[in-house]
């Protein structure tokens, strides 16, 4: 090649430039200017792969990427020890130069493979889950539907309880001997003896309350006259209580000798061999206690009020239509006529005896009693 004229290849230019190559430089020329890089578009990231780590803050300068404007190259005459801007190639080449490895990029992590063990673990923990779930929603739906069914057996069960537990207490009380009786009790006697009745039923001692036979307590009691009702009462453990009405005598019959006392069923309560005090005699004639004139005067004497009743000396009827009473004192009479309207005559004659003087000895009339008739005697 021609050199031009005038060239000194050891001028001081060609001093500079073998100092540069020594020292690992470039000669400053238009050809070391870096070309113009173009941008690499960005590339679409691998979801497969990772993406690669940007460069770190310790990489140099010229290990970065250059921008895309090319730098304006250094004259000959500027400062010394500044270098030229290189080129990806230039950098390569000096690192080369220099006896430094290049940093590589690094590798790209493959995505691990699942061992075909762990996979069948895993299917078969889901394979019992699935299962597990399964089971305890059929047991759900079951007792869901057999709600009713269930609430059903839950009472039936109860009942039963219930009845067994009431059997079990029946079978104590009648067949227990604690509740078996022991002490009979006798009340509202004044002519009838107590210790008659309660030998009477002695025979019921030591039976089970439950098991009492009352029907042989009304036989052994229907021997005694007297006693018009009774009623039985149970006082657990062991104890029965009697409560006996008596007859009460509302007149008198003469029976030869003696004055028979009659309640008002005709039944003699008492006999005695003087005439009671209180207590009206009752003529009838030969007739019994079971024939109408008899029902008739009793009818009569329940009627009266007791101010009344007690001023009755003697009563008498021949038929049920013809009753009529004296009373005690001067010998004031009562013509009653039948029994019919009692009431309503006992209480008019009750307000004619008041009105009346008791020592004026008179006749009331009452057989009628919307017109009664008073007349002396």
């Amino acid at each position: 090649m021609k050199r031009p004229e005038g060239f000194d290849p050891k001028g001081p230019d060609a001093e500079q430039s073998a100092k540069r190559k020594r020292g690992g430089e470039k000669t400053p020329s238009a050809a070391a200017t870096p070309p113009r890089s173009r941008p690499t578009p960005p590339r679409r990231p691998d979801p497969q792969q990772p993406t690669p780590q940007q460069p770190t803050p310790r990489q140099s300068a010229a290990a970065r990427p250059t921008s895309g404007t090319p730098r304006r190259p250094t004259p000959p005459g500027g400062a010394a020890g500044t270098p030229a801007p290189t080129s990806t190639r230039d950098r390569r080449d000096t690192t080369a130069d220099t006896g430094k490895p290049a940093r590589q990029p690094k590798p790209q992590r493959r995505p691990r493979k699942v061992a075909a063990a762990t996979t069948e673990r895993q299917a078969r923990r889901e394979l019992a889950r699935a299962a597990r779930h399964r089971r305890r929603f059929e047991r759900g739906e079951v007792k869901r539907f057999t709600r009713r069914s269930r609430s059903r057996r839950r009472v039936w069960i109860s009942l039963s309880a219930v009845v067994v537990v009431l059997v079990g207490v029946l079978a104590v009380a009648v067949y227990s001997p604690l509740l078996a009786l022991r002490t009979v009790s006798v009340d509202g006697t004044a002519r009838v003896d107590a210790a008659a009745v309660q030998k009477a039923v002695e025979s019921q001692v030591g039976t089970p309350l439950a098991l009492i036979d009352y029907d042989t307590i009304t036989t052994q009691l229907a021997r005694f006259p007297l006693i018009r009702s009774y009623v039985t009462e149970l006082v657990p453990p062991d104890t029965l209580m009697i409560h006996i009405v008596e007859r009460a005598p509302v007149a008198a019959v003469v029976n030869g000798a003696t004055f028979d006392l009659l309640d008002p069923a005709g039944i003699v309560v008492q006999s005695s061999a003087t005439r009671p005090e209180g207590v009206p005699i009752i003529s009838i004639g030969d007739q019994d206690a079971k024939s109408a004139a008899f029902a008739s005067v009793v009818e009569v004497l329940l009627a009266l009020p007791p101010e009344v009743l007690a001023q009755v000396d003697t009563i008498s009827a021949t038929t049920k239509d013809n009753v009529t009473f004296a009373l005690r004192g001067v010998g004031q009479s009562v013509v009653w006529g039948s029994s019919e309207n009692s009431a309503y005559k006992a209480k008019v004659l009750a307000a004619m005896v008041a009105h009346e003087d008791p020592a004026s000895k008179v006749e009331y009339d009452v057989s009628a009693p919307g017109s009664v008739v008073v007349t002396p005697r």
